[in-house]
């Protein structure tokens, strides 16, 4: 009796251990131990031999890699939730099934984000590099410092899908004043459940908030949707928190800003250009002007361990001949 041939599932990146176990159980699993990222070369390379690649958002699958004559690859299941690290459209004309881990880092990115808009106004990252970067620290005064309370403050969530949802219900904990601009209104339940003013008007909205948080993927459409323009219109004493994607803000404006003292300062843990950080956001960080993270938001082994499930899930789903219940379209983006 002849055993059937597993799936070749060629995995761009080190994954928790217990979901490659899983994998190399369930598949032909091909990992990678050492955790380097693959070159656009290993990436085509894996286009022309495995049936699914297992990438992640440093991973770019451009049209190069799909549109080979051989490329043998049938799905990609990212591992994560944003996708514009891959050519989705691009991949759908040539058939070729993409999924993504939605609903699992909702909770998680909104903690961090949250952690920023508190770090930011009460120049925590500045206070505990005191202790630990050997300066002298005379002991408690009362106007030694000091920061911003963030009560009866106005934040302005860019995005509200499910994690612009999450960051509001946290921030309404902390007497923040909830403003939101989305494609369109959410629902008038959670509206009225997070008291929050909708904004057809970004432009105007960013104008009058005190704090300005990024919360929308990245697409062509948001890419630079904070631009030198919009920018300008943030109030001097505003800052700006980002932990979806660096390219949803003209970073060099937004520094030049900054530097200029036109912009109250920022929190941020995605850059334009990952994994550099520009050299003057390192120096406005030293001088406790933006609190900077190494893209941490989604960092949480519960978080990724649930990744790799559903990962796993739509993988299998789709070799069953079923629709996986993580599938993007083009028409979705």
């Amino acid at each position: 009796m002849s055993v059937k041939k597993k799936p070749l599932v060629v995995v761009t990146r080190k994954l928790p251990d217990s979901i490659e176990t899983r994998m190399r159980e369930l598949f032909d699993a091909r990992l990678n131990l050492d955790d380097t990222p693959m070159t656009p070369e290993q990436i085509a390379e894996a286009a022309r031999t495995a049936d699914v690649l297992v990438p992640t958002v440093t991973d770019l699958i451009r049209d190069d890699a799909i549109n080979q004559p051989d490329c043998k690859l049938r799905m990609i299941a990212n591992f994560g939730n944003g996708v514009d690290n891959i050519d989705v459209a691009a991949a759908h004309a040539r058939g070729i099934t993409v999924t993504n881990t939605p609903k699992v880092l909702t909770e998680d990115t909104a903690d961090m984000t949250m952690a920023l808009i508190l770090a930011v106004p009460r120049r925590l990252i500045e206070g505990a590099s005191i202790l630990t970067d050997g300066k002298h620290w005379a002991g408690w005064s009362p106007t030694w410092m000091l920061g911003h309370r963030i009560g009866g403050k106005r934040l302005g969530i860019i995005g509200m899908g499910r994690i612009g949802q999450a960051v509001a219900r946290r921030a309404r904990a902390f007497g923040l004043q909830i403003h939101y601009h989305n494609r369109r209104p959410v629902a008038p339940m959670i509206a009225d459940e997070l008291g929050a003013t909708y904004w057809e008007s970004l432009d105007q909205m960013l104008a009058r908030m005190d704090i300005i948080s990024v919360n929308c993927p990245h697409t062509p459409a948001t890419f630079h949707l904070l631009s030198a323009r919009r920018l300008k219109l943030i109030r001097k004493e505003a800052y700006i928190v980002n932990t979806a994607r660096g390219e949803v803000i003209d970073e060099d404006t937004l520094i030049k800003l900054i530097e200029a003292g036109e912009v109250g300062g920022a929190g941020l843990d995605v850059y334009e250009h990952e994994p550099a950080v520009n050299p003057k956001l390192v120096r406005l960080a030293k001088a406790g002007k933006v609190t900077l993270l190494p893209h941490m938001g989604s960092a949480t082994i519960e978080g990724r361990v649930e990744m790799g499930e559903k990962v796993i899930i739509n993988i299998r789903t789709f070799l069953d001949n079923h629709k996986p219940p993580d599938r993007v379209l083009p028409s979705m983006l």
